[in-house]
């Protein structure tokens, strides 16, 4: 059974806040919309690799009417290295046009429009409410978040959604999205998928070993 009570969340949080006291978004980009392009090119692919994708993309389509307005084909060549390069510039040039056309060249401000984008899944929408618009009980179940908060024993399972759900009802709305990001950079510091640094992790010391 997953052991969320107040103060054992609390001391994860803290745990956490000391050793990321910086949580930001590992993608790369300025406005919005890259956020949003760059996370859909992230999908099967690192965001290492995507940053190094990305200064040239955003450099040769420098706005949205651009991208609204490219060959998808000359797109494909741009992202060729991230895979699935056909679905991904499809997504992008479409929802370029579809956030000129709906939504004044905005990026939508609820879950609800987000995931009518091409190419947005609820993770995808979660991310951009956090980051982008900085809106309460945003959270991002990618694979770290997932895998990390099982081992820490916030929930169980490994659906997304419903790791979404569990984790929405135990942490500070506020808290959420920084919550996400610090898995992130813990998952590929430490809490690794295949061999984690359990020896060298507080979180596992203080508050699994221990439990």
């Amino acid at each position: 059974m997953p052991k969320t009570d107040p103060a054992r969340v609390r001391a994860i949080l803290d745990a956490l806040a000391a050793l990321y006291p910086d949580p930001v978004c590992a993608l790369r980009y300025g406005k919005p919309y890259e956020l949003l392009f760059a996370v859909i090119l992230s999908a099967q692919c690192t965001d290492a690799r995507v940053n190094m994708i990305t200064p040239a993309l955003f450099e040769k389509y420098p706005s949205l009417e651009a991208f609204a307005g490219a060959d998808i084909a000359d797109v494909e060549e741009c992202i060729r290295s991230c895979g699935f390069y056909h679905t991904k510039a499809r997504a992008i040039v479409e929802t370029a046009g579809i956030l000129l056309d709906s939504y004044g060249g905005e990026l939508p401000d609820t879950l609800e429009e987000l995931v009518k984008l091409p190419g947005v899944g609820r993770k995808t929408a979660n991310l951009i409410l956090g980051d982008v618009y900085r809106r309460p009980g945003a959270v991002v179940t990618d694979t770290h978040c997932i895998r990390i908060a099982n081992r820490l024993e916030l929930c169980e399972g490994r659906e997304p959604e419903k790791v979404e759900r569990a984790l929405r009802e135990v942490l500070p709305p506020e808290e959420s999205s920084d919550f996400c990001h610090r898995l992130v950079l813990h998952g590929r510091a430490l809490c690794t998928a295949r061999r984690p640094d359990c020896a060298h992790c507080p979180l596992y010391l203080s508050l699994c070993r221990g439990a």
